[in-house]
């Protein structure tokens, strides 16, 4: 897949360098993936949330983390829309972000 931006995720580790390891990892598994539907990256990641508008929900770092991402599988893209810690996301509609 191509990940749209690598550069979202090293400014939020350059900022919080304890998720550095788990969103460089989650970056070379996506990187290398080729999903085609939600259900190909659930049978990978089974914690993950699956939202409308094709938004998915990773958790990071032990969950102390959340990475939303929209994916557009048919062009095998996936867009960075929010990193951020529990209480950022509990703030965000991310269905709609």
């Amino acid at each position: 897949m191509r990940v749209i931006s690598r550069k979202k995720l090293k400014e939020f580790w350059e900022k919080h360098p304890d998720a550095r390891q788990s969103l460089q990892a989650w970056y070379a598994d996506a990187k290398h993936a080729d999903w085609k539907t939600p259900t190909d990256i659930k049978n990978i990641y089974n914690n993950v949330s699956l939202l409308a508008n094709n938004r998915v929900v990773f958790n990071i770092k032990g969950n102390k983390y959340r990475l939303v991402v929209a994916a557009q599988y048919k062009y095998r893209i996936i867009y960075i829309r929010f990193i951020g810690s529990h209480r950022e996301y509990n703030k965000i509609d991310a269905a709609s972000i």
